[in-house]
């Protein structure tokens, strides 16, 4: 079945590119928006048989063109990121083929592997280890400060700030109204305080931290925890939500939805897999009493 959905990518991405190179060939505002000033003759050479004729192939099941297929997107994503950063303009045809490469990547894994092995992204700092439970909790304290300043201020401030760039760089750019950088700025503030507080009950009550690779040691039922699973995770996605309408950046609402949608998908299933197995039927409990997103109308109670 995982197979079939592979192959399925494939063929739908095969129609898509033949699409794609029809307007280019006969509408000029495609051309212009996905390729800018390059020759599309000369792009069409190669792209035809490595993209689409390669995606072709790998929809009846050849998993060598499947590889081929996706290591060409890849390249041609690069390639085109750094023609429109120079040269400011296909920002279009980059987010077409960004999102062409992640689907081929997905696609690609099913064929070979039959599964998207996720469990390959948490590495470093995101393998799952225990906090050293003998610590003071002012020292866990001083790792999820550290931590917050470091993860805050790379993917909530240098990340979105290099998004925001290139999606000016690229002509990507929209007018945003002049209420949504105040409106940012208020959900930015309470998206944090939630963060803030989320992160204080988990270094004060679990002897540990957020990152994985310091985990709590103890199931958290306190706090934040007690109305919503994982409030950090809504407070991190508000505030690159945030960030993108303090910014009137389109893009960073969407790498800060995406975040979302990666933490959900492959994250979430990992660490609660994590976590039932530590503390089996006590998490069992809770998840049951708890949703991931929609905060409960009354505090679950606090166990013993």
């Amino acid at each position: 079945m995982t197979e079939r959905l592979g192959r399925a990518y494939f063929a739908v991405q095969t129609v898509a590119g033949l699409a794609w190179w029809l307007a280019v060939f006969t509408i000029p505002f495609v051309r212009e928006a996905t390729l800018g000033g390059l020759d599309p003759v000369v792009v069409a050479v190669l792209d035809i048989p490595l993209f689409v004729g390669a995606s072709a192939v790998a929809a009846c099941g050849a998993r060598a063109a499947a590889f081929v297929a996706t290591g060409w997107t890849l390249i041609v994503t690069g390639a085109l990121a750094v023609y429109a950063t120079v040269a400011g303009e296909a920002g279009w045809g980059v987010l077409l083929m960004g999102a062409a490469s992640v689907a081929s990547v997905v696609a690609l894994s099913l064929m070979v592997l039959g599964r998207v092995p996720t469990e390959w992204m948490l590495v470093g700092p995101f393998r799952f280890r225990r906090a050293v439970a003998t610590a003071k909790p002012g020292a866990h304290l001083a790792a999820t400060a550290a931590q917050i300043v470091v993860f805050w201020g790379l993917l909530l401030g240098v990340v979105p700030v290099v998004i925001a760039w290139l999606e000016r760089r690229w002509g990507l750019e929209v007018d945003a109204p002049d209420w949504l950088l105040p409106f940012g700025a208020v959900v930015f503030v309470l998206a944090s305080a939630l963060g803030i507080w989320s992160a204080v009950a988990m270094s004060t009550r679990g002897a540990g931290t957020p990152l994985p690779a310091a985990t709590a040691n103890l199931l958290v039922i306190a706090g934040p925890y007690r109305f919503v699973r994982n409030p950090m995770a809504v407070a991190g996605i508000a505030q690159g939500v945030a960030v993108g309408f303090m910014l009137g950046s389109w893009l960073v609402v969407v790498y800060a939805i995406a975040g979302g949608l990666f933490w959900n998908f492959v994250v979430r299933p990992l660490e609660e897999a994590e976590l039932e197995t530590r503390f089996g039927d006590e998490f069992r409990r809770y998840r049951a009493a708890v949703r991931c997103w929609v905060p409960r109308r009354a505090p679950v109670p606090i166990p013993g």
